[in-house]
């Protein structure tokens, strides 16, 4: 793992920089009809080196991807953070959720502390996700965090959707922000089971 990648807390998660370890859930995942809107389904090379440019974007960029760990078993859930490949018009805020994690708000959770990371810690003041207008988990999960569809926005190739990620002003002490936090919480329930609501 690339030094000095910051480690995140949260209620029920660990972020952690992506270590060789993690791969076989990441190569899993990204082989699977899960990955359609991010580039996949990968053969065996093309997710190995989608690991790697993980790895290596913290050391590029000075930001990155974050792997979800269980606080409590350390499994892992899925990736969330920030990306831009050499392609991408602005910094992405991105996640995805290994397919047997999905549903119990682990990308919610863990996207919202990144969010606040970069925010908070690295000064940004903007940030967009890039979403295939196909993917609707995770538009639905965008709208959540409060991002809106931003159609001034340059698109990577003109056939993903902007979404727009609210300010650090905006969400300060916002109910926004109190909001997000509340579903996190009703998540971290265990007699809590959300019927009709987006998964991740």
């Amino acid at each position: 793992m690339p030094k000095n990648i910051p480690v995140i807390e949260t209620k029920r998660l660990v972020l952690r920089g992506p270590e060789a370890e993690d791969y076989p859930d990441f190569k899993a995942t990204f082989s699977s009809y899960r990955s359609r809107f991010m580039g996949g389904p990968l053969n065996t090379y093309e997710a190995w080196m989608l690991y790697a440019a993980e790895i290596g974007h913290w050391q590029v960029r000075g930001f990155g991807m974050w792997m979800i760990h269980d606080k409590v078993t350390d499994e892992t859930y899925g990736m969330a953070g920030g990306w831009m490949p050499a392609a991408w018009p602005e910094r992405e805020i991105a996640w995805i959720i290994w397919p047997d994690a999905a549903g119990h708000g682990y990308a919610l959770e863990a996207t919202h502390a990144a969010r606040n990371y970069f925010y908070t810690q690295m000064g940004w003041e903007t940030a967009v996700s890039y979403l295939d207008p196909k993917n609707l988990d995770s538009i639905r999960l965008a709208e959540r965090l409060g991002a809106k569809k931003d159609n001034d926005a340059q698109t990577i190739d003109g056939n993903d959707a902007v979404y727009r990620h609210p300010s650090p002003a905006q969400l300060t002490d916002s109910q926004l922000s109190h909001g997000i936090d509340m579903e996190i919480s009703h998540y971290a329930d265990p007699l809590f089971k959300p019927k009709g609501w987006a998964i991740d």
